[in-house]
């Protein structure tokens, strides 16, 4: 029976400890330390280097898995993938950073919106996910890669296909192409939205609910929602934090799927089944809803802002690491065979996003006041 630790294959903590080496461990840490110090340094200062508007939202995972991709180059050249490889601890960091993730989703902050916040994530994740997974079934593309594609596209991008990862083992090559295919729909949809939303002649509330039921990554929806207005920028990080829940939700659903219909485990019995599921969940789900549950309570009780921020400060650096590994590892053959469908469907889905998002959008908030 498989156990958690096949997802995601971790070749730091599950390699063969006869491979490990304490000086090489060392230097393999210091390499993906020094990368992601060069990640936070160029995420900070290349916007005011250069007068790109672009680049004042181009997140972490965009410089990590480029300066990832250059160091794989050059440990490949040097010949010593295999000697470093124990310090590449993706899984760690990733699980880590996930958790600490849940102290930024304040379900206080989903409740300003009530009810409608809440009906336009289910609705719109539910659409979302349902519609890329069935394109991509059509379009003969696997089913792990499936579910990191109709995850991100249709809850938070990166950090959604991380937590499906988890649930439906899948590589880490899978979870570096998800991660391009999110931030490359990303970038341009910051400009493209707000002209959008002023061509149609949307309500701040609308737009703000249409920006944040689409964009795939936090910055991105911030920067397109303050360059509508202020309370545009409010609703949608409200409506994207609402859909940020549904993670866990969806984690859950993968890993009953993958177990029972999938990897055809329908014929244990009952005790083997709840054993197998419980193996392969993704645990740190849990730390992420305990997490947001603490920093809810936390808020609420009138404890400081600093205290969040530290552990969004902490989830950034051990997500970089993450992201920095996972470049690290990469390995661009075992894409190769999948070909242009994956685009085709996260493309079409993103389409599909917009359209079921607008429509949502202009019933739930048509007269939605601050």
């Amino acid at each position: 029976m498989a156990t958690e630790s096949s997802a995601l294959p971790d070749t730091g903590a599950n390699a063969d400890v006869s491979k490990f080496s304490l000086p090489w461990f060392a230097v393999g840490l210091a390499l993906v330390l020094s990368l992601a110090w060069t990640t936070r340094f160029l995420e900070k200062n290349l916007p005011t280097w250069f007068d790109w508007v672009w680049l004042k939202s181009v997140e972490y995972p965009v410089y990590a898995i480029a300066l990832g991709l250059v160091g794989s180059g050059i440990i490949g050249l040097l010949g010593i993938r295999e000697k470093v490889a124990s310090a590449f601890r993706t899984e760690f960091f990733i699980k880590t950073g996930l958790v600490l993730l849940g102290a930024s989703i304040h379900l206080h902050m989903i409740a300003k919106a009530g009810s409608r916040g809440v009906l336009q994530a289910l609705i719109l994740v539910c659409a979302v996910f349902f519609f890329t997974w069935w394109l991509a079934g059509k379009l003969k593309i696997g089913a792990t890669l499936r579910a990191l594609l109709a995850s991100s596209v249709a809850i938070c991008g990166v950090s959604a296909a991380i937590a499906a990862a988890g649930a439906v083992r899948a590589s880490r090559e899978q979870i570096a192409y998800t991660a391009t295919l999110v931030i490359l729909f990303a970038l341009p949809s910051i400009f493209i939205l707000p002209w959008i939303a002023k061509t149609l002649a949307l309500t701040q509330a609308v737009a703000g609910a249409w920006i944040g039921g689409n964009i795939d990554t936090t910055a991105a929806v911030a920067a397109a929602g303050a360059i509508v207005g202020e309370e545009a920028l409010q609703i949608a990080a409200i409506v994207k934090a609402a859909q940020n829940v549904m993670m866990g939700v969806v984690a859950v659903a993968l890993t009953l799927y993958f177990a029972l219909h999938v990897e055809k485990r329908g014929t244990q019995s009952t005790s083997n089944v709840g054993k197998d599921l419980w193996a392969r969940f993704p645990k740190f789900v849990i730390g992420f809803i305990v997490a947001s549950v603490v920093a809810t309570l936390y808020v609420q009780s009138g404890g400081a802002s600093a205290g969040i921020q530290a552990a969004n400060t902490l989830r950034a650096y051990f997500l970089i690491l993450a992201f920095v590994s996972i470049g690290l590892e990469f390995r661009i053959t075992k894409l190769l065979a999948e070909g242009w469908r994956p685009v085709v469907a996260f493309g079409t889905a993103t389409v599909f996003n917009l359209a079921v998002a607008l429509v949502i959008a202009s019933i739930l908030f048509a007269d939605f006041e601050a």
